[in-house]
């Protein structure tokens, strides 16, 4: 029954069998007959069949979580316990702040408790990583805080809180936040990303009009335009831009200021001693 379970994941998250079969090795009709033998042994319906996609009816979402449970413990069951013995590949997504960051910072501990792991890492946006996750295709993701509530499969481990700061070129004078932001061109945090959406938010509260100068999702990129002149922007006091000497200034937004919250996301039915040792290499 193992197969089929994890022939059933896989229907679910690529939405067809005939998707399904190409992943796994499988013709669309094996592929459908596993999930009748699977539906037959449960005594119940998994998919809706009305249309030409595989999409999950109550029972099959009810199911699914406890299918990939299922198969996460059997697994285990293979797994030694201590980090030091474990051999395998952990698959981590990390913005880029992180990867620079503490991702930096936590790897040597953790090479040193785990030195069997190989460890994938997998750049992104945090929007990105969240669907890598919930595809499957990540052990681990390292981001921004969703601004939404999480599918209860997946287990969040709080990192670090950041405050957003204003930042300036040196020679733009004036210590008011609020006055820079309306006077100023305006460089922008993707609005699309999970720390964007926090700026807009932080905008539209202030009733702040900006003249926009540009918008892009990549904060080194963002503080290397406003050293150069092209205007100021919000970013989280956070990453290598503030280890190393700037030509900007930054300017603290006292009361007003707003944070951007950085965790570790995983599936609780994949928890294992390796991901565990790295969780805790992080935090410390």
């Amino acid at each position: 029954m193992l197969r089929e379970l994890k022939t059933f994941i896989t229907v679910a998250r690529l939405g067809t069998f005939a998707a399904a079969g190409q992943q796994v090795g499988l013709t669309q009709s094996a592929v459908s007959a596993q999930m009748r033998v699977l539906e037959q042994h449960l005594g119940v319906r998994l998919f809706d069949r009305s249309g030409r996609a595989a999409v999950l009816n109550a029972a099959g979402r009810h199911a699914l979580p406890l299918a990939e449970q299922m198969l996460a413990l059997y697994a285990q069951m293979a797994l030694p316990q201590a980090a030091e013995q474990w051999q395998g590949e952990l698959r981590v997504g990390a913005i880029a702040t992180l990867q620079t960051g503490l991702l930096a910072e936590a790897l040597p501990r953790f090479r040193q408790l785990a030195p069997r792991v190989e460890l994938k890492l997998v750049p992104g946006v945090s929007l990105q990583l969240f669907s890598q996750l919930d595809a499957g295709e990540l052990d681990l993701a390292l981001l921004i805080r969703p601004p939404f509530p999480l599918p209860k499969e997946l287990l969040e481990v709080p990192l670090a809180r950041e405050p957003f700061v204003l930042i300036a070129p040196l020679e733009v004078a004036g210590d008011d936040p609020l006055q820079l932001l309306a006077e100023q061109p305006f460089v922008r945090y993707d609005r699309a990303s999970f720390g964007g959406r926090q700026v807009s938010r932080f905008l539209r509260e202030q009733r702040l009009s900006v003249r926009e100068a540009l918008e892009l999702d990549e904060l080194e990129a963002i503080v290397r335009l406003v050293e150069n002149g092209m205007g100021v922007a919000l970013v989280p006091r956070a990453g290598l831009w503030l280890q190393r000497p700037t030509r900007l200034r930054v300017i603290e937004l006292g009361e007003l200021v707003f944070h951007r919250e950085l965790v570790a996301l995983l599936r609780r039915a994949q928890r294992q001693p390796a991901l565990d040792c790295l969780l805790q290499c992080l935090s410390a």
